[in-house]
């Protein structure tokens, strides 16, 4: 039988800024641990996020590398809400005539350039940024001017798909998202059966590879009898989480319909129809119950 126990990952050739690094413990001074790539560079991780028993000398540890005040590379445990090349929704925590700065998880916060705002930022509000980093100094920072960045090369994308999306921002016609941190995308309102806004990840799958080289995308699969079969299994985990019965029928408000079960009133119609064909549920007066 083939063994199932994961590999564990490489040390690094080199430290990586931005990244989460697989170092080596190397050495321990005053400050906190030494921690080593392949190539024999170093990295400190401050005596803060040393736990010795759970860090031997010569054993591998998976870092996160920035900079800190001073712009050294300085390595933690901590994981920041996005790293270098991808999007997050930070929080504004400072501002200066040359820049914010915003909460982006680590002690040191991200600064983004007066020169990478498209607006004037407020201190307490949240905006959707990109990681990006300054190959001269090393540092890190976070940018709003994000268009130059989409990929346009469609290869390997196709009908239902899956890519995980960020929320960017409400147009006319919907939300357009961020996927796979590198394509442009756009949820339809029509076609959104739950709550949703700007900053929010969700798990999407793709409808249409546009030849402008955008995605049209959408919450649920595509194509009538993969949704079936997705709306059949929500409805049933509904009923087992509810201990076999709920209160909705086939006349049930459309609203609570979308809230319990995340999709339009009818698809919800056709699935009961579908499960009492199948047999699996039975209809009730004011409710329908799971078969056992």
């Amino acid at each position: 039988m083939q063994s199932t126990t994961p590999q564990p990952k490489p040390q690094n050739l080199t430290i990586n800024i931005g990244e989460i690094n697989t170092l080596k413990i190397e050495r321990d001074t005053d400050y906190g641990y030494f921690l080593e790539a392949k190539d024999e560079s170093e990295v400190l991780l401050p005596n803060v996020y040393v736990m010795e028993d759970e860090m031997p000398m010569g054993s591998l540890l998976d870092v996160f590398v920035y900079t800190d005040s001073e712009d050294r590379p300085v390595a933690t445990t901590k994981m920041p809400y996005a790293k270098l090349g991808e999007y997050g929704y930070f929080t504004v925590v400072d501002y200066k005539s040359y820049g914010a700065f915003v909460n982006w998880g680590l002690p040191k916060d991200l600064f983004v350039p007066l020169s990478q705002q498209k607006e004037y930022f407020t201190i307490g509000k949240k905006y959707l940024l990109r990681v990006c980093l300054d190959e001269q100094t090393g540092r890190l920072y976070g940018t709003q001017k994000i268009g130059k960045y989409f990929n346009r090369v469609m290869k390997g994308l196709h009908p239902n798909k899956v890519l995980e999306v960020i929320v960017l921002a409400k147009t006319p016609l919907g939300y357009k998202v961020i996927a796979d941190n590198q394509y442009e995308g756009m949820l339809f309102d029509n076609e959104i059966f739950e709550p949703i806004k700007i900053g929010d990840r969700k798990q999407t799958y793709i409808k249409t590879v546009r030849k402008d080289g955008k995605l049209d995308l959408s919450l649920q699969p595509i194509g009538k009898q993969v949704l079936q079969g997705e709306t059949q299994r929500v409805v049933m985990a509904k009923l087992e989480e509810a201990g076999g019965k709920l209160p909705f029928t086939y006349k049930s408000d459309a609203d609570a319909i979308q809230k319990q079960f995340g999709m339009s009133k009818k698809n919800f119609k056709r699935t009961l129809t579908e499960l009492l064909a199948q047999e699996a549920i039975v209809l009730l007066e004011d409710a329908i119950a799971q078969v056992k």
